[in-house]
Order: structure tokens, then sequence, then C-alpha cells
């Protein structure tokens, strides 16, 4: 051992050491001892079939003997000793590998470097006796008990951070001091990072497809993306916009979205801007966090936000024209004002007709053989109908001219207009004398059938314009016409008029309608249903009234999805209306139905949008699966631990969640990923090393809380069935939360037996009644800064529903009562409210606690235990089972009682 020399600096003039061809960074396998030499070495990155390439340096600017010495460092800046160590014929048992190079040819090629993979047991152990060499190294004095200390915390810091599937290349040059050993080092060169081939990690970053290429500026719209291998902890999706702004932002998605590690199902975030006129395009790809790779980018479009989107307010702001220009400019009628009038030429309105009041009301709307109606003018279409008919029968002469046949035809037409013309006539004649609009609308009513050119019949432009006495007045007389189905007429955007009565809020007309026999069942472009753009619209009311009137239809409409395979429960918990949900619930609706795309539940949905409060209505007031499992297998619970919530991972194991239920997505790579040119089978030890990070080290908890039995048990089960056990991922496997985490440990250890009922632990779990809810509602319903419920509610982790209850009528007393849902416990509740400062509301939850313990005191004393509480009771042993009977003399009422403060 000799004196420790400082590397000599790298400059322009003196000697330095160059990496001429880097290491091949994909496609090399790391391989563990029990499996043998590698298949060949570590090939160069530019390395080709036929023309093999290798790691390669060179000393520059130095002529003479030199050893140069390769070892594994981590990816991490600065770079540290790594765990792996290199084999192969140059390398020595420490794990480096040493090549002499010089005096003419100062370029050092490894041509046979391979990657020795260390197993978990023994990392600890390796990790050490490099650091120890590394001290050691060019120093003659043994290593002192503060030093070893030092090493042994270092390794253990080492172990938690060290990625096991990337190493490094670290080439140092030592050259000859005055002695002629080799100890004035070079400065080292790091290489680009080697993935080891079966990690996730290791393939190239690719986008192969994505199902939509365009989405709204303020984001959130579903996007499915295929992609080749990635690794769900270590990938995100990136947007950017390539110029001086420098914008960037990632879909939102948790590791239950990533698909058997090739597909992401994300939602797109919001634009920078969120008021743009045009479209504008911007890039996203993929990148991983860790490493910084970055596939190749594709184009994304933000259109703007079209705040109608059923087109309803651009019809409303449409610019109507004046009544004039109907007529040509001149008066209505004609006049002398020039311009034709409406039923001749020239000028004079004047009709010469005699006025005659018609047949009476009920005669117009009677559905006679014609549907023009029975006014005196009908005299006249009779006998035009009559000269036509004979005029058939009657065969022309030969030699009658064709003028003549034409002068025939032109009078027949002229007959009918004026036949037309006396009937409109009479019919305005009568709304004079009535007032009543549906004279004229009877005799027009063959045109209530005509559309504009957006597909709007008078009966969709009413609603849209809200002229609710004029759709009064189009129903009466449209429900006459026979054999038409003008009612159910539906635009250019398949709505038909009830479905824009639904969108317009206007419950009266919805019921109208549906007494005018409008079909209910009809569906929009969109396959929503009238349910639907209910729910959407966000009206209670007329959700209500659809239920009411629907009768037999409800039931086919609660389990009838949109084309987004969305059921109307699921657009309830969309839109957060837990008064829409209960409704539905009510009617019929299944709470735990799947939609179509995913099979999520509505407490799958709820979850994934981050809503306690609608979770813990969901689980506690109506009853929902609290272990419903979408198609990949995926739980609430799983869901919830993905996105990293504390509060709703709580509440959900509250629940009875399970906290040990596996998806459908196996932990381990499945058998046709290996590779082909593997001749060995795979060790144990090397499945863990290859796990995907954190569940090689869930795994190790799981063993440190004794639950081996279990895992061993399924191991047995599954080996007697002849199959290979394939574990799926739990909740634990999916979070990066570490509040999550442990709260998931805790709960995993404790088990489902641990959970006391709710009288075993009293003062613990949160119940306020009606007198309490009401006071503390009022107090922190003042608008005092740091006091108010905005406060109370991030005390309490619950900031997630500060948005969902600000525009309620009281956002206290809904906080308090998903605090209360959600099982919050009462002395957190106690110690934020004292941190606040608001001793009035401590009082008055400690005067009800005191209240409750005496309540429970007194019940103690009158049991026929004696004096023993349910919780001495519970810790001293007893069971219920060895609990003496109740007596025969007491009364079967007090049995009873006795028999439920037991169970």
């Amino acid at each position: 051992m000799v004196e420790h020399k400082e590397p000599l600096m790298e400059t322009a003039e003196g000697p330095y050491l160059l990496i001429i061809e880097q290491p091949k960074q994909r496609g090399f396998r790391f391989r563990y001892g029990c499996e043998g030499p590698s298949h060949g070495g570590l090939p160069g990155a530019s390395s080709e079939k036929g023309r093999k390439t290798y790691p390669t340096v060179k000393i520059c600017n130095y002529v003479g003997l030199a050893r140069i010495e390769v070892d594994l460092v981590t990816h991490s800046d600065p770079p540290r000793v790594h765990a792996h160590s290199l084999v192969g014929k140059q390398c020595n048992e420490a794990g480096n590998c040493i090549v002499t190079v010089g005096p003419k040819d100062m370029t050092a090629q490894f041509n046979n470097l391979g990657v020795l993979h260390v197993t978990k047991k023994n990392m600890m152990e390796i990790m050490k006796e490099k650091l120890k060499q590394q001290k050691l190294r060019n120093r003659s004095q043994l290593l002192t008990d503060s030093e070893v200390r030092e090493i042994e915390v270092e390794a253990k810091e080492l172990k938690k951070v060290m990625d096991l599937s990337i190493v490094r290349l670290r080439f140092t040059a030592y050259l000859r001091d005055s002695s002629g050993n080799f100890t004035l080092a070079l400065n080292p060169v790091i290489s680009d990072p080697i993935h080891d081939s079966k990690s996730p990690g290791a393939s190239n970053l690719k986008i192969s497809r994505m199902d939509k290429t365009a989405g709204s500026v303020r984001g959130g719209d579903e996007v499915y993306l295929l992609c080749d291998k990635v690794q769900k902890d270590d990938i995100e999706v990136r947007f950017y916009e390539d110029d001086e702004n420098g914008w960037q932002a990632f879909g939102d998605f948790s590791p239950t979205d990533v698909h058997k590690q090739y597909a992401i199902v994300f939602r797109t975030p919001p634009y920078h801007k969120p008021k743009i006129d045009r479209p504008v395009t911007v890039f996203l790809q993929l990148k991983r966090k860790r490493g910084g790779d970055v596939s190749d980018s594709k184009q994304f479009t933000y259109y703007p936000m079209v705040e109608d989107k059923e087109e309803v307010e651009r019809k409303r702001k449409k610019v109507l024209p004046q009544f004039p220009q109907h007529f040509g400019g001149g008066s209505h009628m004609g006049g002398p004002g020039g311009g034709t009038g409406g039923f001749g030429s020239g000028g004079g309105g004047n009709l010469s007709y005699p006025y005659a009041s018609g047949l009476p009301y009920n005669s117009i709307y009677s559905s006679g053989p014609h549907p023009m109606g029975s006014y005196q003018g009908g005299v006249q279409m009779t006998r035009a109908n009559k000269m036509e008919e004979e005029g058939a029968e009657r065969q022309l002469p030969a030699e009658q001219s064709y003028s003549q046949a034409l002068q025939y035809h032109a009078q027949l037409c002229n007959m009918r207009i004026l036949a037309l013309t006396q009937r409109n006539a009479h019919a305005l004649l009568d709304y004079s004398v009535t007032a009543d609009p549906r004279m004229l609308l009877a005799v027009q009513r063959h045109l209530a059938a005509s559309q504009d050119e957006n597909g709007d019949t008078p009966l969709h432009l009413a609603i849209i314009h809200e002229q609710t006495a004029v759709i009064k007045q189009l129903v009466e007389v449209i429900s006459g016409v026979p054999n038409q189905q003008i009612i159910n007429m539906a635009n250019h955007l398949q709505q038909t008029p009830l479905h824009l009565a639904v969108i317009t809020k206007q419950p009266q007309v919805v019921q109208l309608l549906l007494q005018a026999r409008a079909d209910p069942t009809l569906l929009d472009r969109y396959g929503n249903s009238l349910l639907h753009l209910a729910l959407q619209a966000g009206d209670e009311e007329v959700l209500k009234m659809l239920l009411a009137h629907l009768g037999a239809a409800a039931l086919c409409l609660l389990s009838t999805p949109n084309y987004q395979g969305l059921l109307p429960v699921h657009v309830a918990v969309q839109v957060k209306s837990l008064a829409c949900l209960e409704l539905l619930v009510r009617k019929g609706a299944d709470v735990n139905a799947a939609e179509r795309q995913g099979g999520r539940s509505p407490l799958h949905l709820a979850v994934e949008m981050d809503n306690l409060n609608m979770a813990a209505h969901l689980v506690k007031k109506l009853g929902a699966d609290i272990n419903a499992r979408t198609f990949a297998g995926n739980t609430p619970l799983h869901l919830a631990a993905g996105l990293g919530s504390p509060t709703l991972t709580k509440m959900l194991i509250k629940a009875g969640a399970d906290v040990l239920c596996e998806n459908d997505e196996p932990v381990s790579p499945s058998p046709s990923s290996s590779e082909a040119s593997s001749d060995v089978d795979t060790d144990p030890e090397e499945q863990e090393g290859h796990m995907e990070l954190g569940e090689a080290d869930m795994l190790q908890d799981l063993d440190d809380m004794d639950l081996g039995v279990t895992a061993g048990k399924r191991s047995k089960e599954a080996g007697a069935s002849g199959a290979k056990l394939r574990r799926g991922h739990t909740p634990l496997d999916l979070t990066r939360s570490q509040k999550v985490r442990e709260i998931l440990l805790r709960a995993t250890k404790q088990g489902p037996e641990s959970e006391l009922p709710a009288v075993s632990r009293p003062g613990n779990i949160l119940s306020l009644d009606s007198e309490i809810l009401q006071g503390l509602e009022q107090l922190l319903n003042q608008d005092r800064g740091g006091s108010d419920w905005t406060e109370l509610a991030k005390r309490l982790g619950l900031c997630s529903l500060v948005e969902t209850f600000k525009d309620t009528s009281s956002p206290s007393r809904s906080l308090l009562l998903s605090y209360e849902l959600s099982g919050g416990s009462l002395s957190s509740l106690l110690e934020a409210l004292d941190s606040m400062g608001l001793s009035e509301g401590v009082r008055m939850l400690r005067k009800a606690e005191t209240y409750n313990k005496l309540q429970s005191t007194e019940l103690k004393e009158d049991s026929a235990y004696g004096s023993q509480s349910v919780d001495e009771e519970q810790s001293s042993g007893l069971t219920p089972k060895q609990c003496p009977p109740a007596s025969a003399e007491l009364p079967s009422s007090l049995a009873h009682s006795q028999q439920q403060q037991v169970h």
C-alpha cells in the first residue's frame, strides 16, 4: 500500500482519459451468479450484426505504461459505488476489471464484460465490503470504528435509493509515479447508463397509438394511449410547447391506469390559457421520471371550450328577421306601399270575402278525413277536386293543342289557391273575434313539421326560446294531426322537443310533452337519455319530474348507458350531486352498476375524483360494495392507494375494504416475457430483483409482519393444483405515498378481526345530533378569518372538499356531515376546533361526550352483568359464549337488551 495521490488535473496539454466507444444502453441482460457466465460481453453503442464493437477508452496526451480500471457506479448524480459487480476474464473478485495499456497503443477495449446481479439478501454485505475497499485504497492504516459506522450508514442509505436495473461504467486511469507504481490517477470518466434488458425501464419509450389527438382547453379528456413496455411508477405523460414560454404540464393518471405496462389511460391537463379563440397545437411525449428518457413527440390539439354544447344559446341569440321582410318590405298585407301582399300581386291587401265565423272551435280540431279542417272554404276545395276528377275521366281530343292543356291545369291551380286563401282568411277573421291563436294554427298544422336549416321544427324553436304559451298551443294542435309523430321529430343534433325541454330546465314543458305522449326513450347523438341530460344539467326538479312520469320506462332508462358507457348513476357521481344520486337509487338504480369502458362502479368514480363526501355517502348511506372490482380487478382501495389519498384510504379501510385484495395484473413478469436466449431457469431471487420498484420491499414488509403463513398457504394451494403462483398487485403495491403506506401496513398487520364494534370505543367515532350540528354550523359559518369552515377543512385534511361545498347553502354543515360519514374521530375534531380558538365549539362537543358517557354508565349498571362494562368484559377475556345466560325470571325485553349489548 502506498500513499494516496490526488488525481491529475485534466487539461488540454496534460494527459486525460476519453471514451471512444460508449457501451450499448439497452438490450444487455444482467445475470445472477446461479445462471453462470453471460452469453457474450457487453457490446458497444455502435455494435451491429456482423460488426461487433465493445466499450473502448483511450489515454490522450500520454505515452507509456498505464493501468485502466473499470468498476460499476450508480445512475445518480454524483455517481456512487454500485452493488453489482463486473465479471469477465480481466475482472477480479472485487468486481473490478483492470487492464494495462502502452507504451505505444494507449487504447483499451473491454470485450468480455458482464454484469453480475446482486441478490437482496447479500446486498448489504457486498455494499459494505465495496465501500470498505474504497476507503482502504492507497492507505496503510486500518479503518477506525467511526469509519466502520459511517460505512454501515452509507450502505443502508444506498440500499434505499439504488436502482438495481441501471448501472454505469466508471473508467479510471492510473499512471506510474517516481517509484514505478500506478498511483497517479487521472480524472475518471463515466459512461452512459446501461439498462437491464429484463427491467421494464430498459425498453425504448414509444407511443404506438392514441384514441384521441384533440381535447378541450379545460383538460380532463380521457385518452387511451398504447405504448411499449413502461414501468408504472416511473412514467409520466408530458405536454409541452416548443417555444419561448416553456409551458409544460403532465397527464393525470394513477398506477391502476397503467394496464399491463403497455397502455396508459390518462386525463389531459388544462392548457395554460383557458380562453383561446382558435385551436392550439402542442406536443406530448412519454417521459421516465428517474432516467429522464423521452419518446418521440406526438401532436395534440386543444380546441376552444364551447359552453353551449347543445347549441341552444346560439339559436337563442340568432337575429330574427323583421316582420316586413317576409312581405317584400311593404305592408304585411300588401297595401299602397308597393310590395306583394300575402295573397295577391301588387297593392291592395283588401280581401273581398264576406265575413263568416266559420265552423265552431271543436270542429276545427276534429280529426276528419282531411287534415286541413272544415271551413266554408272547404266547399271550394270540393269543387276543385270534382273538376280535377272530371278532367281526368274526360279524354282530351287528340287534336287539342298543348297550350289548351296547360291552360286547363292553370285553372285547377288557381281554384286550389283560391280555396286555400279563403280558408286562411276565415281563420284570420275567427282569430280576430276569439283572440285564440289556435284558430290560426289549426289551419296551418300541416306546416308544424317544417324544419329550418338546423332541423328544428316550430316546437323546437318555441322550447329553445322558452315561449311557454306558444308551446302549449303548438302541442294541442300537433296532437290532433293523425298518423304523424311531429312531437317526436328530431333536429340535426338528434334532439327531440323533450330533450330540449330537459336541457333548458323547463319542468312544466317536460310534463306537458309527456302528457302529450312524447316518447321518453329516444336518445340524442351521444346516446344520452332524458335522465343523462337532466343529470348533466344538474336539475334535480326536472329529474324528479321525469322519474314521476316515466312509469315502466324509468327502470329501462336507469339501466341504459350512453355511448360512453355511463349509466345515470355514474353521471350523478360525475356532477357531484348527492340528491340526484339518492333519487336514482330510490327509484331502483343499481348503486354498484359497472360502466362499460372499464367496469368502474360509482364508488370507483368517486374515489378517482378524490371526492370523499361522495365516496362516504355511497358507502355509509347507499350501501355500495366496498370491494367492487373493475375489469382489471382493482377495488376502490386500489385506486385510493394509487392516488395517494390518506383520507380516502382510511375511510375505505374502516368501511371494511380488503387490504390484501389482489388485482388481475401479476407482480412477477409472465414466463413469455423472458428472453429466448436464457437457457437456465430463473433463480427465485432473480424474480425479486426484477420486480418493479417497491414491490420487493412490500414483500419484505409482509414477511416482517409474519404474514408468510398466508402466502405459503396460497403457494401450497397453487402447487397442489399444478399452477404456478402469480400474485397480483395489492393496494400496498400501488401506493407511492408514505402516509398511505403506513396506513395500509398498519391495517394489514391488525387484520379485519382487530376492528372492534363501535360500542367498544365510546367517544372515538364522531356522532353529531341535530342540536350540536346546528350549533357548530352557526359557529363555523361566521365570516371570521382563520376560524371558519375552510380553515377547519384544512386542519382535518379535507382540503379537497372546499371546492365541492363552497357553493352549497351551508358549507359547514356539509363538511361536518361528510367528516362524520367518513368515520372521523371526535378527538381530531376537538383538537382542530381548539387549535382554531373555537372554545365554544369544544364546550359543545365536550358536553355531548359527557352525556354519552353518562348514558353508557346507566346502561352498564342496569345490565345483568353488574358494573362490568363491555370494554372490561372484553379485556378480561370473557367472550359472549362464556357469559352467563339471562335469568329466566327477567322480562324478555330486558334479556333482549342484554343480548343486544353483548353483540
